[in-house]
């Protein structure tokens, strides 16, 4: 079941990205032009141009990616004690890591920082990197647990205080495959992740049985000050992209009985 399930969402986000489905629509439009449906193809091609030109132009992405990343805040109050620091996987760039055979950092590269930032803050944590290959393409490459640690040891995390887990594809197996692992059964854990991400990590950590406190890293959105008007399609494409899959996967993960709330709270 999980691996049906791994299976369908990388194929229907194939089909539901925001870029992927601009280029669809284009693609429809210019076949219709070519067979003369000219109605049909101005049926297409008009509100796609509409809609790309808005993206371009304004973040509008902003308005999908900020109620995500206002939904948990970095606790004010760091506890006195905890039992470890979970990362989560998503940070590293794995086909250019393994194309290049060189550890690299991808957008959520600040996940590793704020670890490297709580593992000074807690000296004698243990710290707990889950996250594997979450690409069809390359699974089974045992390349994601050497990367984790060759980044976590080069941002000054001693070897001794790894606990790696390399299998796991989405972020339910992240939690199943890591459980086991923990040092302490019912601790608590400070969980590193990127903002956005944070209230389906939760709300699976909750399912799960593990006590997590979020200490979201990785944001992507403007404050409202600085939303503006700068022509900048990649830039709004970068916000677009995951906060629209975030909210089908917290959908799709309550639906399937991953998380007991569709929109986990603090």
């Amino acid at each position: 079941m999980n691996e049906l399930f791994f299976l369908l969402s990388k194929i229907s986000w194939a089909l539901l990205s925001p870029g992927n489905l601009l280029v669809f629509a284009l693609f429809v439009g210019i076949l219709f032009l070519l067979f003369n449906r000219i109605f049909l193809a101005k049926l297409i091609l008009i509100p796609t141009g509409l809609i790309a030109f808005i993206l371009m132009a304004y973040p509008v992405s902003d308005y999908v990616m900020k109620p995500l990343e206002n939904r948990f805040s970095k606790p004010q109050t760091l506890p006195s004690k905890i039992d470890g620091i979970i990362i989560l996987g998503g940070g590293e760039d794995l086909k250019r890591s393994l194309s290049w055979n060189v550890a690299e950092l991808g957008m959520g590269g600040d996940r590793y920082i704020g670890a490297a930032h709580l593992a000074k803050l807690y000296p004698q944590a243990p710290v707990i990197f889950t996250g594997g290959s979450g690409l069809i393409s390359l699974q089974n490459t045992s390349g994601e647990a050497s990367i984790a640690k060759q980044l976590l040891t080069t941002i000054g995390i001693k070897p001794s205080r790894l606990i790696i887990e390399s299998k796991s594809r989405n972020t339910y197996e992240n939690f199943r495959y890591t459980k086991p692992l923990l040092p302490t059964e019912n601790g608590t854990y400070l969980l590193v992740t990127s903002a956005f991400h944070m209230p389906r990590a939760v709300g699976i950590a909750r399912m799960q049985g593990v006590k997590v406190v979020p200490y979201p890293v990785d944001y992507r959105s403007n404050s409202d000050s600085l939303r503006i008007l700068d022509f900048d399609f990649f830039d709004h494409l970068k916000a677009l992209e995951p906060a629209w899959r975030e909210w089908i996967g917290l959908t799709v993960y309550y639906l399937t009985g991953k998380t007991n709330s569709w929109f986990p709270e603090p």
